[in-house]
């Protein structure tokens, strides 16, 4: 692998911590909708308890999520600088465009999209480890479907738990709930969606042999990372907190509850498993599923198909601006 100097290192580091905020912002929404629409927490206190969590999670997971980025979408051997370079362009610029538009797409896809366009473009559809972006691609379909499933169970499970229980008494029960279900979902968004940005870096240190020959993460890297999206995630996301925590379906703490908590579970198997899955197909899928525990007319399907097709875009929009990137920087850089 050809060596590049030093600065262009440092700038492109730069470039994925940029991600790894915007990441935070762009996906706030997913830790604090529930929590913020249920009126248990004001936004401002919300995102702070949100950032906190997200930070920590280094302490609660491994890195395994980060190896299956750096070394498990595109073939290590054909990753440079310019395939980073373009991977991380064609992430930002779709995060940027969805997070104007109030898009709450997955920052995830777009940069499981990047690479795979910019490693394509570089290598051919040979660029890509079959078994790893099959994977990633079965987490696509499944994420939201084991939300949906979970969160749909602890309804109908809490709801038969309370059923002698006054709904005011319910009410106040889950609003100091919702405190624990919001954190266990920031954490497990913390430790998913960081993740991805350390593969980036890691896989852009080990192709220029700055780790030796094995593919780990250097402890910097994880600090610096679960920091990045902490801060991103203080300024919040609020356009897409609004679709996602009230215009899906109207949430009450206890819906919120096993929304937040349906969605970490599937989040913390997730993570353990080594599967980079969107927290945001994981937390739409939940609050759809405790809308319709309630009744199918509570959702509001056609916000909710909206947000479908963003989902199907992400990843070959997302992609197609990674290979445009990946193309000017390999005639201009």
């Amino acid at each position: 692998m050809e060596s590049v100097a030093f600065p262009i290192i440092v700038a492109l580091v730069i470039t994925a911590l940029v991600f790894d905020f915007l990441n935070g912002l762009h996906d706030a929404a997913n830790s604090i909708a529930t929590v913020v629409s249920t009126r248990v927490l004001s936004p401002k206190y919300a995102v702070a308890w949100a950032a906190f969590f997200n930070t920590i999670a280094l302490l609660f997971f491994t890195t395994s999520v980060a190896k299956t980025i750096g070394t498990g979408i595109v073939q290590p051997g054909l990753i440079d600088t310019h395939v980073i370079f373009g991977a991380l362009v064609g992430a930002i610029t779709w995060n940027v465009i969805t997070w104007i538009l109030g898009i709450p797409s997955s920052s995830s896809h777009a940069l499981i999209g990047g690479i795979a366009g910019a490693g394509i473009a570089k290598g051919g559809l040979g660029a890509l480890v079959a078994a790893g972006f099959i994977k990633t691609g079965s987490a696509i379909i499944l994420s939201p479907l084991i939300g949906l499933l979970l969160a749909m169970l602890l309804v109908l499970g809490v709801s038969w738990i309370c059923r002698r229980t006054t709904p005011f008494a319910v009410d106040q029960r889950f609003r100091v709930l919702q405190f624990f279900s919001a954190a266990m979902y920031s954490l497990g968004h913390g430790g998913n969606d960081a993740q991805k940005t350390m593969g980036i870096i890691t896989v852009l240190l080990f192709s220029q042999g700055m780790l030796g020959d094995t593919f780990h993460v250097p402890l910097w890297v994880a600090i610096t990372c679960q920091i990045a999206m902490g801060l991103g995630t203080l300024f919040g996301g609020w356009r897409i907190v609004k679709t996602m925590g009230s215009k899906i379906t109207d949430l009450r703490p206890v819906q919120g509850f096993c929304a937040e908590t349906g969605g970490a579970i599937t989040l913390f198997g997730a993570t353990w498993l080594g599967i980079p899955v969107s927290t945001t197909h994981t937390i739409t899928g939940a609050i759809i599923g405790v809308g319709a525990a309630r009744k199918l007319s509570a959702v509001r399907w056609h916000v909710a198909g909206n947000i479908v097709v963003a989902w199907v875009i992400t990843i070959p929009a997302s992609g197609s601006i990674g290979a445009l990137f990946y193309w000017l920087s390999t005639h201009f850089w």
